[in-house]
């Protein structure tokens, strides 16, 4: 791929459906895990779209071709554009939506809390808090293991960022978080449209985040004055302490960045954890497996749990896509893609490619340890100086999880047809809740 000025030679747009646009967005935001894959068969390995907001969009499925948009420049590539359907949510300070001198500057800051001996630290707190859960479970009757990942790994981010986890005013933030993640695409919409804000369920939703920007107000101004802020571990004493030192961070800036890792910190792992118990109730071979892995607390058997949850990762990927905003012509697999348009990556699409993994439509945890994974064909946490800096946090607390739900539990479906995804917001999660039932060893 190239970039710079198209000439008159230059190659023609992609091809895609030409659908009215309010289509093509209905198809994309509510059942695009079926819709691109027909759209690759039918137009082949880059193709266009049209859908709202973001208007005009290329889908990527060459690994080659995302490899190089991965490596491009970060003056070219704009992933804080590109995510810019999170905007309203997110906050512009956000680090999912800054580019370049900006995004580098939030990532430097978050960086600390998310990487080495401050990663080793959090492993004692996710399996007090595993344990403290799953201990409560019901025996016997069919679980909602959604439900129940999202309450649990929302509880560890909670203590992350704030250090915290009792008093009325993070028991209230719980809550409302819960709410803010509970969006479909229809809802979505109302975020663009102020109009729609004033009204029903986009007005209910505009009223509880403006309630959650007051609760973490208030714990930003009282944390300010806390004593001990030098010595705290959490996220946004880090944050402030760093503004101590010399960074400059207003309470929107911190705002931003604190609702970025309470939503994203959660969400994307619980679901990874809910569909991996989805296909180790519906495989007994490798629920054995993986149980014998939870009883070996050594390296082994971190690896094995650890190949469980990537496997999850791959076949259900939660996030299908991710953007990148061009602010310059490319050139991309034989086609012109024009600058403001935004070029998608697509996760799912590579992850089902029978190139890049062997019975691409198996739950084999195996393809991680023994065949090692096919180069650029594993990208839930994305890639280049984007990816995920809570990549690695996220693999340890699911490692840790699955150990904890395993050295308690049996798992069995609860019925024989597998569950189907289903969109919310910009993810995809089980449309029964990964319901699972579980009986005590």
């Amino acid at each position: 791929m190239t970039t710079g000025t198209a000439t008159p030679t230059a190659p023609r747009l992609p091809p895609g459906p030409r659908l009215p646009m309010t289509v093509q967005t209905a198809l994309f935001g509510m059942f695009r895990h079926r819709w691109l894959p027909r759209l690759r068969r039918r137009y082949g390995e880059v193709f266009r779209m049209h859908v709202y907001p973001e208007r005009h969009v290329a889908l990527l499925s060459n690994v080659e071709d995302i490899r190089t948009v991965f490596a491009g420049s970060n003056t070219v590539f704009h992933a804080g554009e590109g995510n810019m359907v999170l905007g309203p949510l997110m906050g512009e300070h956000s680090v999912l939506l800054t580019d370049e001198g900006a995004h580098l500057r939030a990532r430097k800051l978050l960086m600390p809390a998310f990487h080495g001996a401050a990663l080793r630290g959090y492993r004692d707190l996710v399996g007090e808090l595993a344990e403290a859960e799953v201990r409560q479970w019901p025996a016997g009757g069919p679980l909602p293991t959604h439900d129940r990942m999202r309450a649990l790994t929302l509880e560890v981010i909670l203590r992350v960022v704030f250090g915290v986890g009792t008093g009325p005013r993070l028991d209230e933030l719980r809550t409302r978080l819960g709410r803010l993640v509970e969006v479909g695409p229809l809802d979505m919409i109302g975020w663009f449209n102020p109009g729609l804000r004033r009204i029903g369920p986009w007005r209910r939703f505009a009223q509880n985040q403006r309630r959650v920007d007051e609760l973490l107000y208030t714990e930003i101004t009282e944390r300010r004055q806390a004593a001990d802020l030098e010595s705290r571990a959490d996220v946004l004493s880090r944050l402030l302490a760093a503004q101590a030192g010399g960074e400059r961070l207003s309470d929107t800036e911190l705002r931003d960045q604190l609702i970025t890792l309470l939503l994203a910190g959660h969400e994307t792992t619980a679901t990874a954890l809910a569909w991996a118990f989805h296909e180790l109730a519906r495989d007994p071979a490798r629920q054995a497996k993986a149980a014998e892995a939870a009883a070996d607390p050594g390296t082994e058997g971190d690896r094995y749990l650890e190949a469980v949850t990537k496997e999850s990762m791959r076949l259900r990927p939660v996030l299908t896509e991710v953007a990148r905003k061009l602010t310059e012509d490319v050139h991309v697999g034989g086609y012109r893609i024009p600058a403001g348009y935004t070029v998608l990556p697509s996760i799912a699409l590579v992850h089902a490619d029978p190139h890049r993994h062997r019975e691409p439509h198996r739950f084999r945890p195996e393809r991680f340890l023994e065949d090692g994974p096919s180069p650029g064909g594993w990208l839930p946490f994305g890639g280049g100086v984007r990816r995920c800096l809570g990549a690695g946090f996220a693999l340890m607390e699911a490692t840790v999880v699955l150990r904890a739900v395993l050295s308690h539990y049996r798992l069995a479906a609860d019925r024989e047809r597998p569950e189907r995804p289903k969109a919310r917001h910009i993810t995809l999660v089980p449309n029964r809740g990964a319901r699972v039932l579980v009986t005590s060893r």
